[in-house]
């Protein structure tokens, strides 16, 4: 017998919205478990608090004994990311008798040193330590151990890495080999640039690095595609005027179209940050059987490491371009970084292998 499911969002995102792209993944992998997954929205910032938390508790008089998944980040449960009325949304779960749970996308408070960015973080902490305490059930897309504070494990508290936001049929054998015949020569993948003047310094160091690297390899070609890679084409393109590198920048691209894309390159540059299981976009190119080039940090944990990384150290000047080199010069390097992304995709993060783990979880709180 099919069981429903709920995944409850707040505000969306644009132009692409990951979390929605991600339970829809989810939810159709979780039709193998039986489970049907409803997607629905407190849309606080179209409507107002008032007038969605009592539509909220209308539709959670349905959600009796149901498993409902409030998907946590700080901003889209808030304006400037204060997110203390979740905790009302939960009371109204609770007080309907649904199975609560939280999955926690974002999970550290936001950095900064400003007195703003001290109240805010600690406005986070609080609200994340509530949510949790409150939960039937809560998904953590980080490895617990590496979480700076320190969630308390019980039973339905878990880790489940993060998947790519397409589908794992998307990235079949057959599909890969379709979009490799069309490639020619060696391309490096940028998959989504960050805005503002951190965006900036990721376009400095990927140009940097792939300008090193035509000086010895011939013909490369970078792709750029996703999140603010159409804002960006301008400075991408003066940055490698005379480089020899041939620049391909895609804008926002639906999920089979992103697949393609990076089955067709060589590997997947990663400088937004360092390498992580709730990092999707790198999860992404290990899905697509990539190398990945990236960095280490305090999230770096099991089973990330297993995917064909290859790590640079972002505080030895000169260190990513002589990894990226490396990379792009050694054939059988590549293969075999590919051959543990493949791996790293089938074991941890296809969306088979995630909803699977989803299932334990809602099979163990059925039980208590």
């Amino acid at each position: 017998m099919t069981q429903k499911c709920v995944a409850l969002f707040g505000r969306g995102d644009t132009p692409t919205d990951a979390l929605r792209e991600y339970c829809a993944f989810l939810g159709k992998a979780l039709g193998a478990h039986d489970y049907r997954m409803e997607m629905t929205a407190v849309g606080w910032a179209e409507r107002g608090w008032a007038t969605e938390l009592s539509d909220l508790q209308q539709r959670a008089r349905d959600w009796r004994g149901v498993p409902v998944f409030l998907q946590y980040t700080a901003l889209a449960w808030s304006e400037r990311g204060f997110p203390g009325r979740v905790l009302r949304v939960i009371e109204i779960l609770r007080t309907a008798g649904a199975r609560v749970g939280i999955v926690f996308h974002d999970v550290e408070p936001y950095r900064g040193s400003r007195m703003i960015d001290r109240l805010r973080r600690q406005a986070q902490l609080r609200a994340m330590r509530a949510l949790l305490r409150r939960a039937d059930m809560a998904i953590f897309t980080v490895a617990l151990d590496h979480v700076s504070w320190k969630p308390e494990p019980r039973d339905g508290v878990v880790f489940i890495p993060d998947g790519a936001n397409f589908s794992d049929a998307m990235v079949s054998v057959e599909t890969g080999r379709e979009a490799r015949v069309a490639h020619a020569g060696r391309t490096i993948a940028v998959y989504g640039v960050t805005g503002g003047e951190n965006g900036r310094g990721e376009i400095r160091t990927i140009v940097a690095a792939v300008r090193d690297a035509a000086k010895t390899i011939t013909g490369l070609r970078l792709v750029v595609l996703g999140r603010n890679s159409e804002s960006s084409k301008q400075e991408f393109r003066h940055a490698l005027l005379d480089s020899g590198v041939e620049l391909h920048v895609l804008g926002v691209l639906p999920p089979e179209r992103v697949a393609f894309e990076l089955m067709r390159a060589d590997m997947l540059l990663f400088v937004r940050g360092e390498i992580s299981t709730r990092r999707g976009s790198a999860i992404a190119g290990i899905s697509c059987g990539l190398p990945v080039i990236c960095f280490a940090g305090a999230e770096t944990a099991a089973p990330i490491t297993e995917a064909g990384l290859a790590l640079y150290a972002p505080e030895n000047p000169g260190d990513l371009s002589r990894v990226l080199l490396t990379v792009l010069s050694d054939t059988r390097l590549r293969e075999e970084l590919a051959a543990k992304s493949r791996m790293a995709f089938e074991t941890y993060f296809s969306w088979k292998a995630i909803a699977a783990r989803y299932a334990e979880v809602l099979s163990q709180g059925s039980k208590r």
